[in-house]
C-alpha cells in the first residue's frame, strides 16, 4: 500500500513561519484579547455585583480605545482570531458607547428650569465659588451632595439663601448630608425610602407651568469592601417616573455611569439622561483632578415632559467632582 503523505502548503508554512513573535506572542495575546472581550462585555452581562467589576464597567468607554490597540496589534502580528474577537467587541461596544456624543435632537419645549448639582465634597468646595455659579447662571434649583452642617453654615454666609431662599436639607457628617436649595417654594416629599446617604425629595412650586419633583441623589460610593450591594440596593431606592406623568429631576452623584446596570434599569423606566440626551454623555464629572481616569457618574435624569435644553460642566475649588448644571424645559 502506498502512504500518501499530507503536507502543509508551502505557501501556508512560510506564513506562519513569517508572522513575528511565535507562539509566546500568540499566546500572551490571546490572553489580552480574551481578558479585553470579558471587560467589553461587562455591560452586557450585567457582572457589575462587587467593587472590582463595578469599577471595570465604569471604565467601559475606555475599552473601545483599547480594542482597536488590539486590532491593530493582532494585523501586525497576522494573529486573524484574534483579530476577530477584538473587532467584534469593539464594534458592539462602541454601538453602544458612541450615542452618547450624539444629541438626540429632540426639541425642548416649555418654561426653564436651571438645575445645577454640586458635590461639595465632605464640606470642603469653595462656598464662594458655588454661590457665585448660581448668581451668574440664575440657577433655580441646586442640588448638594456631602453636605455638613459646617458646609451649610459656609453657604449661608456666602450669601446662598439670599438667592436662594427656600430649601430642604438634611445635612450630616462626611458624606453622609445631601440637599435641596430653590428659587422657588418647596413642600418636602418622601419619594425615597431612607437610604445610607441622604437623598431628599420635595415639590418645587415653580410659578409658570406644572410643579416639579425634585430628588437629590446621592446613593454610597461602590468602592469600599462590602459596599457594592449597598450602592445597588440604594440606586434600586429611587423612585420609577410618576405614573400620573408629573414633572420629575433627579440630580446629583449617582455614583454611576450609563453602562452601570441598576442607571440602565432606571433609565429604561422612562426617564432622560440630560448629558446623553445632548450629545455630552461622555463629558467627564468625575474625578475633577487627574487622580483616576475621569468618568461621567454625575447626572440629571427628567421624565414628565421635563426635556433638557443645554448642558454644562466645570470645576468648583475644593471638590472632587465637576459640578453639573443644565436647563431644563417643562411642558405645560
Amino acid at each position: 500500500m502506498t502512504r500518501v503523505a499530507h503536507e502543509v502548503p508551502d505557501e501556508v508554512a512560510d506564513d506562519v513561519a513569517r508572522r513575528p513573535g511565535g507562539g509566546c506572542a500568540t499566546a500572551l495575546l490571546s490572553l489580552v484579547t480574551l481578558a479585553f472581550a470579558v471587560w467589553a462585555a461587562l455591560p452586557v452581562v450585567e457582572l457589575d455585583v462587587e467593587r472590582y467589576t463595578v469599577a471595570l464597567t465604569a471604565l467601559a468607554q475606555y475599552a473601545v480605545v483599547v480594542g482597536a490597540v488590539l486590532v491593530l496589534l493582532g494585523m501586525l502580528l497576522r494573529r486573524w482570531l484574534n483579530v476577530l474577537i477584538a473587532l467584534v467587541a469593539t464594534v458592539a461596544l462602541a454601538y453602544t458607547v458612541a450615542p452618547r456624543a450624539l444629541p438626540d435632537g429632540i426639541a425642548a419645549e416649555g418654561e426653564p428650569l436651571r438645575v445645577l448639582s454640586v458635590n461639595t465634597y465632605f464640606g470642603r468646595a469653595d462656598a464662594t465659588t458655588i454661590v457665585d455659579a448660581v448668581r451668574s447662571r440664575r440657577v433655580d434649583v441646586l442640588s448638594l451632595q456631602e453636605l455638613t452642617p459646617e458646609m451649610v453654615a459656609k453657604l449661608e454666609g456666602a450669601g446662598l439663601f439670599a438667592e436662594l431662599p427656600n430649601r430642604v436639607l438634611h445635612p450630616g457628617p462626611q458624606a453622609d448630608g445631601t440637599g435641596i436649595v430653590s428659587r422657588y417654594p418647596l413642600r418636602e416629599l418622601a419619594l425615597v425610602p431612607p437610604t445610607t446617604l441622604a437623598q431628599p425629595s420635595a415639590l418645587v412650586d415653580v410659578p409658570v407651568g406644572r410643579d416639579v419633583e425634585f430628588v437629590a441623589v446621592h446613593p454610597l460610593y461602590p468602592m469600599g469592601e462590602g459596599t457594592a450591594h449597598i450602592w445597588a440596593r440604594d440606586l434600586a431606592s429611587l423612585p420609577e417616573p410618576s405614573l400620573t406623568g408629573r414633572p420629575r429631576v433627579m440630580a446629583g452623584d449617582f455614583n454611576a455611569t450609563l453602562d452601570h446596570t441598576r442607571l440602565k434599569d432606571l433609565i429604561g423606566r422612562g426617564y432622560v439622561d440630560a448629558a446623553g440626551a445632548l450629545g455630552e454623555g461622555l463629558t467627564p464629572t468625575w474625578p475633577s483632578g487627574w487622580t483616576a481616569p475621569p468618568v461621567t457618574i454625575d447626572h440629571v435624569l427628567t421624565s414628565g415632559g421635563v426635556r433638557p435644553e443645554d448642558y454644562e460642566v466645570f470645576d468648583v475649588p475644593g471638590s472632587d467632582h465637576r459640578a453639573v448644571l443644565t436647563t431644563l424645559r417643562v411642558a405645560g
